[in-house]
């Protein structure tokens, strides 16, 4: 692969392991961020004006571009809707458009929230109905919507689902998995009375996993580059470790050594202000039909490591 490759969002949590995986497959490659640039490996833009965006193409000259960069959070996404849209919606389909102009090969990262997650539903094929659950799913699904669109049958534009992420973090809050580290910490006293969900299903799937199959997503569609067009646009890529978040509490504790008889297991809350979906587990076939390896690391061993814990 001798391509420069531009990855947005490239300070964040899943941004961070992307450029990481592109960097070590012997590519130039150019992060894009904000709030945490660092030039010259990392550009300052800001991707909710157009002008930042055709300046960063201008300099780059990607041929590849991997859009990390998001609102990720539901409960931002709905107390600030206007701002969400700009990031996950009007951002997107600007950089779609200006890869469509330039030849550019696209991947955007999306979420398994685009659907419904109602008993019994999952697992999800590539094509099943969407109907998010909450706004931040809409507005991934807007963002989809926006990438095919602009990119039109050209096989520039490719959709790559995702479930809910853990690895690497600077901070443990960058990931709703990670942050349960913290929250097992303070649930090791029996009086701390935190409240964690037992309902929901989950499949913590590792960034480092995520970055490998975007390089092979984009070795196969550009090394077939005149069949692309018969290749599928949208894509699905999680483990299949089931849990809920108060299983993976548990998990943690186990690595740790450590009770949490301060963790107080809580049922849905079908007046919570942002809904949660009960089972959106989707399905990888589309990977695998074009030959995509699909497995991904032992969600507990990974945390041994992360967290220094070897016990037997």
């Amino acid at each position: 692969m001798t391509s420069t490759v531009l990855v947005t969002g490239a300070s964040g949590f899943l941004g961070r392991a992307v450029f990481n995986t592109f960097q070590h497959s012997g590519v130039l490659v150019v992060g894009q961020g904000f709030s945490r640039a660092a030039p010259p490996t990392i550009l300052k833009a800001d991707l909710e004006k157009n002008e930042d965006i055709q300046r960063l193409f201008d300099e780059v000259k990607p041929q590849i571009v991997i859009h990390c960069a998001a609102n990720k959070s539901p409960d931002l996404c709905e107390k600030n809707p206007d701002q969400a849209r700009k990031v996950n919606v009007d951002a997107t389909r600007a950089l779609a458009k200006e890869c469509q102009g330039r030849g550019a090969f696209l991947i955007y990262i999306s979420t398994d929230y685009v659907f419904p997650g109602t008993e019994g539903d999952a697992p999800y094929e590539a094509d099943a109905p969407t109907n998010p659950p909450n706004l931040y799913g809409q507005l991934k699904l807007d963002g989809e919507r926006a990438v095919l669109e602009e990119t039109g049958d050209s096989g520039l534009g490719v959709v790559l689902r995702v479930p809910v992420l853990y690895g690497s973090a600077k901070e443990n809050s960058e990931s709703a998995v990670n942050t349960l580290v913290d929250a097992v910490k303070k649930a090791t006293d029996e009086n701390a009375g935190v409240k964690m969900d037992d309902w929901s299903q989950r499949y913590p799937t590792n960034t480092e996993d995520v970055g490998r199959v975007c390089r092979d997503i984009v070795i196969k569609y550009l090394k077939e580059k005149e069949k692309r067009k018969e290749l599928p646009r949208i894509l699905q890529f999680t483990s299949e470790d089931r849990m809920t978040k108060y299983e993976i509490c548990q998990k943690i504790a186990q690595v740790l050594g450590v009770a949490i008889p301060g963790m107080i297991r809580q049922g849905n809350d079908p007046n919570a202000a942002v809904q949660r979906p009960y089972d959106t587990h989707m399905s990888t076939k589309a990977l695998t039909d074009i030959g995509i390896d699909v497995r991904t690391m032992d969600f507990v061993a990974w945390w041994r490591r992360e967290l220094g814990a070897y016990r037997k």
